[in-house]
């Protein structure tokens, strides 16, 4: 194990990322960048229906085009038989997995993908895709989740029936599975409150907003051997898949992962390196695909819309004693919405007697759903958190007040099953309770509110090596896109047990032939598991190097210890030796033994639940409706900051994206399924002048199960921010909006229904 934390001399500290640099001058190679000799550009053709039969496809005219090398559509994919997979950061099917890169007999969504084409050129490309002639037979569609929930809505699949109910059903149906979660007896717990009330809320679909958009360049030699360049979150994931996809032998493709323009979730599915695979294969040449912004709103995976109706029963001293949670999410063309995570996540803040949860995962005709940044879990806690908030008002109670009488702490035994230690949700609170942010002053039309948020964070499967090189630098190398500066995180970690400088260690991301199987980036896992892989690497390095010495001493390798970098004589009784550096021995390794390295694979487990504590301060328009963020304060239990700005930045970004999912994203279809803002000029992301400065309190509660105490962070800070800010509004004006976004002309609306407009009224 790593050194106690009071003598950490790296880890806690704020060195210079390793790939700032790069990024700065232009110089990072992003998906896009990559180019290769004879390379062809390939594009996508996509339904302009929302749900239509695919009669027929003819590619005969666009082949004729000069300049056009291949085209593929869904016949050129092998048929996959129904098989459950964990896919990005939750479970999906192969076969839908294949269908939803390239639609089979129907498509299912407006953007879904029907052919692809490689040609010479990228305008050729494009010119080519007007010359496949697709006849459609449109099919009536279905877009809001509770439609799609009734006997009579349009079927998206006529072989999909509701898992997780008894009997099983004979019919088919959109609800793709019912879950459910209990704890003690919510009837008596209903009976024995004295306070209940009941509420429903909804959210719209929200993309994960990644500059970048999906990129990829792909080459089939004549031997069959792959390689695959791209962005996404998972290079062995995308190796994977395609191989599944393709019906190729996994070991025939290299899968190399570039810098990544932002992810968030988004790009732990596949999209293009599929059909730029088989265009490849078809044409002989390499093949790049780049999707434009509309592409990636039409045919990549936002995050689900959903209804969440939630019922609180109290005691009139506040002690919630039964909580029932009903979450409906879409899951877009096919089953998968992260509706397990949203029950999950939903009530895990409190320590409640008598809990129901019930989740439905339901399909629509939309773009089947990808991960966001703690995926399910802002959705259902938008509801809880604002159910929480209308409860204290009702009770009179302040709101952080409230959350302390109800609050999970060690020992809390969660609704979903496991049972809370080491954690760090009441130390939250203290710190929102006790930071100046709450003592500050509101005028009028000005609001303050207050939510929590939980992830419970995730292990899995990493690989590391550390090699010592010959001046006695040492090389990490890891499996893990770097989304949030683990390359940082993991030189730093290693550099702490070899007991070196930060800037004596050079942090790679290693592709699919590189380096032992990782799983991919996502769920707040990588400098947790990766972490750990990379700690134990260089930890066995740390002993060779003590056996190296002894060797040079010609001492027992028991009687040499290793201190700050330095192999030094156990005791007097070890002999008078000089302390030998990493240098000195990496030096003599030749003489010695040879090259000193070590590589570790583990699956690790433990990782550390994340809570956070936010206080919003906002300022509304009573005149437009527009809601102005005056002041934020994020505080979340960190477990250990492994970098601190990291940390700070990884807050900072979820709380931006969280204030954008409440004030202004959602994906707006007209009468025909048809995406109506496909852009960021229609759909608005924050920007810079949207924000104050973000505030950030990190609670340290260390996670025991990790050699430096890390726990993930990347996925907590989205959670609070939608209820933080629909509690704010409600403390501004007294209106309460349960409905996202909580954009100008909804709240003006709403507004005018409780004070009718001054114009009216004369």
């Amino acid at each position: 194990m790593a050194s106690s934390y009071d003598t950490l001399k790296v880890v806690g500290t704020r060195p210079i990322r390793p790939d700032g640099v790069d990024k700065v001058i232009g110089r990072a190679a992003f998906g896009a960048d990559m180019v290769m000799p004879g390379m062809l550009w390939g594009k996508v053709k996509r339904s302009p229906h929302a749900h239509a039969r695919i009669k027929s496809i003819n590619a005969d005219k666009a082949l004729k085009l000069p300049g056009v090398k291949a085209v593929v559509t869904a016949a050129d994919f092998p048929s996959i038989p129904s098989e459950e997979a964990f896919v990005g950061e939750g479970p999906m099917n192969f076969r839908d997995l294949s269908r939803n890169c390239m639609a089979q007999d129907k498509a299912l969504y407006d953007g879904h993908a029907v052919a692809a084409v490689a040609a010479t050129s990228s305008a050729i490309a494009e010119e080519a895709l007007d010359l496949i002639e697709v006849e459609y037979e449109v099919l009536p569609h279905v877009i809001d989740v509770e439609a799609a929930m009734a006997d009579d809505a349009p079927l998206l699949h006529d072989d999909l029936f509701t898992q997780g109910v008894e009997p099983k059903p004979t019919r088919p149906s959109n609800i793709a599975k019912k879950i459910g979660f209990n704890k003690g007896d919510i009837a008596a717990g209903f009976k024995e409150a004295e306070v209940v009330i009941e509420r429903r809320y909804t959210t719209q679909p929200v993309h994960q907003g990644y500059i970048e958009p999906h990129a990829c360049v792909v080459s089939v030699a004549t031997d069959g051997q792959c390689t695959i360049f791209s962005s996404s979150q998972g290079q062995f994931m995308v190796r994977a898949y395609c191989a599944k996809l393709l019906g190729t032998d996994i070991a025939n493709i290299r899968a190399i992962p570039s810098e990544i323009g932002g992810g968030f979730g988004g790009k732990t599915l596949v999209y293009l390196e599929p059909l730029a695979l088989a265009l490849s294969k078809k044409a002989g040449r390499p093949v790049k695909m780049v999707m434009n912004r509309e592409e990636v709103f039409r045919g990549t995976g936002p995050t689900s819309g959903g209804v969440i109706e939630v019922k609180l029963g109290a005691k009139r001293d506040g002690h919630i004693v039964a909580a029932q949670l009903v979450l409906k999410y879409q899951a877009g063309a096919f089953p998968g919405s992260p509706v397990g995570p949203g029950c999950m996540c939903g009530f895990a803040m409190y320590d409640l007697p008598n809990v129901s949860i019930t989740g439905y995962d339901v399909v629509s005709n939309r773009p089947k759903v990808a991960a966001y940044r703690a995926p399910g879990a802002p959705i259902s806690s938008f509801g809880v958190e604002s159910c929480l908030d209308e409860l204290a008002r009702e009770l009179r109670i302040d709101p952080l007040k409230l959350r302390e009488l109800n609050a999970a702490k060690d020992g809390t035994k969660t609704a979903h099953g496991p049972t809370f230690v080491n954690v760090g949700y009441v130390q939250t609170l203290e710190a929102a309770k006790n930071h100046p942010h709450m003592q500050q002053k509101l005028g009028p039309n000005q609001g303050r509110g207050i939510a929590s948020g939980f992830w419970f964070n995730i292990g899995g499967e990493s690989s590391a090596g550390c090699f010592i090189n010959e001046d006695g630098t040492a090389t990490i190398v890891e499996g893990c896109p770097d989304i949030g500066g683990s390359r940082a995180g993991m030189a730093m970690m290693a550099a702490e047990v070899l007991g070196i400088p930060y800037d004596r260690v050079r942090p790679v991301v290693g592709d699919t032939a590189s380096v032992g199987f990782n799983f991919l980036t996502g769920g707040s896992r990588v400098t947790f598991a990766t972490g750990m892989a990379v700690t134990q690497a260089a930890e066995k390095v740390v002993v060779e190097l003590k056996r190296r010495a002894a060797m040079i001493w010609d001492i027992s390798p028991d009687a040499v210890e290793w201190k700050d970098g330095m192999a030094v004589p156990a005791g007097a009784n070890a002999g008078n030796f000089d302390p030998l550096s990493l240098a000195d021995i990496a030096l003599k390794a030749g003489r010695t033994g040879g090259p000193i390295s070590a590589e570790v694979s583990i699956n690790a487990q433990g990782a550390g639940p994340g809570f956070a504590t936010h206080i919003c301060d906002v300022e509304v328009d009573p005149e437009t409706g527009r809601v102005k963020i005056l002041r934020y304060t994020a505080v979340q239990d960190v477990g250990r900051a492994i970098h601190p700005a990291y940390v700070e930045g990884q807050i900072q970004g979820g709380v931006a994206q969280g204030i954008g999912w409440a004030l202004n994203e959602e994906y707006i279809y007209d009468r025909n399924g048809r995406l109506d803002n496909p852009g960021f000029l229609d759909y608005r992301i924050p920007v810079a002048s949207d924000m104050p400065m973000l505030e950030t309190v990190m609670v340290e509660v260390p996670n025991p199960r990790h050699p430096f105490g890390a726990k993930g962070v990347g996925e907590v800070p989205i959670v609070p921010p939608m209820a933080a800010v629909a509690n704010a509004i409600a403390d501004a004006v007294g209106t309460r909006m349960r409905d996202l976004p909580m954009s100008p002309p909804k709240l003006r609306a709403a507004l005018d229904e409780q004070n009718p407009p001054r114009m009216a009224a004369e």
